[in-house]
């Protein structure tokens, strides 16, 4: 499978996965492509892709958005190092779904421990990159960046 197909699948899983485990009303934007540097907002979540499709998904958006999107799927508003923990957790979850769609397809794909990006960050490292902006509903928005390591 060549790059373009897995950017298609990838695209493809996370549309799947994020109206899976959201469980508010969602509008999916059209994928841009980027070039570096990324400029993370203010906070995010790092997982790296590992297997068959190597890259990163960063998910990346303001406190309040992802305070709000924990008090609709919870219950409850988070601040501090709890709202920290969900972000990872939320991560995790997102991502998961996305590899679970993937190995589906026969392909092998795992997940590392995600990283919580506190502050506005500028991210290098990568040729060409890909930006699926996501609105929540009474939540906010939240913008999924991928990149796929250039030997693909």
């Amino acid at each position: 499978m060549n790059k373009l197909n897995h950017i298609q699948l990838l695209m493809d899983s996370t549309i799947q996965a994020i109206q899976s485990i959201v469980p508010m009303n969602i509008t999916i934007n059209p994928f841009s492509l980027m070039n570096e540097p990324y400029n993370q907002q203010e906070i995010g979540v790092l997982i790296g892709l590992v297997g068959d499709i190597k890259g990163r998904i960063i998910i990346d958006s303001v406190e309040s958005t992802f305070s709000e999107l924990a008090s609709n799927m919870f219950g409850m508003p988070l601040e501090g190092e709890m709202l920290n923990s969900f972000i990872g957790e939320f991560g995790n979850m997102l991502v998961g779904n996305i590899c679970t769609h993937i190995g589906a397809q026969s392909i092998n794909i795992d997940i590392t421990p995600p990283t919580v990006i506190v502050g506005n960050t500028k991210l290098y490292g990568f040729e060409s990159a890909y930006t699926l902006p996501v609105i929540i509903d009474a939540v906010g928005e939240l913008a999924i960046f991928i990149t796929i390591d250039e030997n693909e």
